[in-house]
């Protein structure tokens, strides 16, 4: 893997050369813009707008413009003298428990790589201290021209480095939830842990970018002159508004996608109210039987007036 930062970690006056790979890799289909009238690619240019002429990427450097429209050029030479120790260090500030880490601040993810002989040992120093004390390294760092805030925590036997969102970057949930107060019984509630238990949990490994099969599929036709795929006909039925009906479809269609497995389960978690329900049916349903049903306990009672009373009849 190529190194996208090399460096060092800074633990405290411990130094661990590393470098910096990335832990992740897009597999998204990519598309090419073109001309639709003849197919042609569309390609842009970097042009010098004071000469008029492409330039190419050697002669392209960074500058600054100021708010009155002054050009201040940046050279590499003048970012090295940046006053921050963070520019070629990863320097951890704080260890903290991983639950602290709001999963809205994560970011890009990487994988530190020790970085000679000389970081093996405390490479696996700060790795084993991580696992034993079960926290994760608070750190920051400048890549990309901006300083970063980061987390280390270790992956199997490597440590791995999240870029983490500063906390002002992180936006304010107001005006998201429903503005309207909105009631629920306890049914639906009921309902809605019952469709979550018969969804049931997933191996994330065995989840896939259906979308980009699809996409593959599409292109693969197109390129052999074939028809395209069918697209496959929408579920059956309208719209549902009712929460509760559609709660109950979504369990039996689950229930039926699970292969009827999750029948017995989710009978067994029917909703208290209903259960309630259930049984007050029923006992209204036998209550007329047992009223209409005392002929056997007419012999009963009589059987024994007869052999006690000497011919006389009790009633």
């Amino acid at each position: 893997m190529r190194s996208i930062w090399n460096g060092a970690i800074s633990f405290g006056l411990v130094s661990i050369p590393i470098k910096v790979v990335n832990a992740t890799e897009s597999h998204t289909v990519p598309f090419r813009q073109i001309h639709t009238e003849d197919g042609s690619r569309i390609r842009y240019r970097r042009v010098c707008e004071l000469e008029d002429r492409e330039v190419t990427q050697a002669e392209i450097g960074k500058a600054y413009e100021d708010a009155d429209g002054t050009i201040i050029p940046i050279t590499d030479e003048d970012l090295a003298h940046l006053p921050l120790s963070t520019a070629r260090t990863i320097d951890i500030v704080a260890f903290l428990p991983a639950d602290r880490i709001d999963p809205l601040q994560l970011d890009s993810a990487y994988y530190l790589v020790a970085s000679g002989v000389r970081a093996a040992k405390p490479y696996t120093l700060l790795r084993e201290a991580l696992k034993r004390s079960r926290r994760v390294a608070i750190a920051k760092f400048v890549l990309g021209g901006r300083e970063r805030l980061c987390m280390l925590r270790v992956v199997d036997d490597a440590i791995a480095m999240h870029s983490l969102l500063w906390p002002d970057e992180i936006r304010a949930p107001q005006g998201v939830a429903p503005a309207v107060g909105v009631t629920l019984r306890d049914k639906e509630l009921d309902l809605a842990g019952t469709l979550m238990d018969t969804l049931g949990e997933v191996d994330l490994e065995d989840l896939h970018d259906e979308y980009r099969r699809a996409l593959e599929q599409v292109i693969a036709a197109k390129a052999a002159g074939e028809a395209l795929p069918e697209v496959p006909e929408p579920a059956p039925g309208g719209r549902i508004l009712d929460l509760m009906t559609a709660l109950e479809k979504s369990v039996h269609a689950a229930k039926r996608s699970r292969g009827g497995e999750a029948d017995e389960e989710t009978t067994a978690k029917k909703p208290a109210a209903a259960g309630k329900k259930a049984k007050k049916r029923t006992s209204k349903s036998t209550q007329p039987t047992k009223k209409t049903s005392s002929t056997p306990r007419t012999p009963a009672k009589k059987t024994p007036a007869k052999k006690t009373a000497a011919g006389r009849h009790t009633t």
